[in-house]
């Protein structure tokens, strides 16, 4: 349970971190100003926020060196999986100049 909890813990402050403006939009104020600075750069990137946001919701999990790093890749690498599964597929139709005198034809 504590896995779970610490996964879900993990994929939330870094979804709400990366994508989203926060509440009363402090988020996107905080985003804006860091601007193209190192930590700016990180805040746009889910996979690589999910590394420094999973560092401590690793010690909710464990305080012995193995585990910890071990727990730490792993709350991280599942935040990705989350995310990956959250976002919609991409959906990829012909532009109109491609389709554009073509009839309507089984090919």
């Amino acid at each position: 349970m504590r896995l779970v909890l610490a996964v879900l813990a993990t994929w939330r402050v870094t979804h709400l971190l990366a994508n989203e403006d926060g509440p009363a939009e402090i988020v996107v104020r905080v985003r804006r100003s860091l601007g193209e600075s190192w930590i700016g750069g990180l805040m746009d990137c889910f996979n690589c926020l999910s590394l420094w946001i999973a560092a401590p919701a690793a010690l909710f999990l464990s305080r012995r060196p193995g585990p910890l790093v071990i727990s730490w890749l792993a709350l991280s690498g599942a935040a990705c999986l989350l995310q990956n599964l959250a976002q919609k597929p991409a959906v990829f139709e012909p532009s109109p100049a491609e389709t554009e005198g073509v009839k309507d034809v089984l090919r």
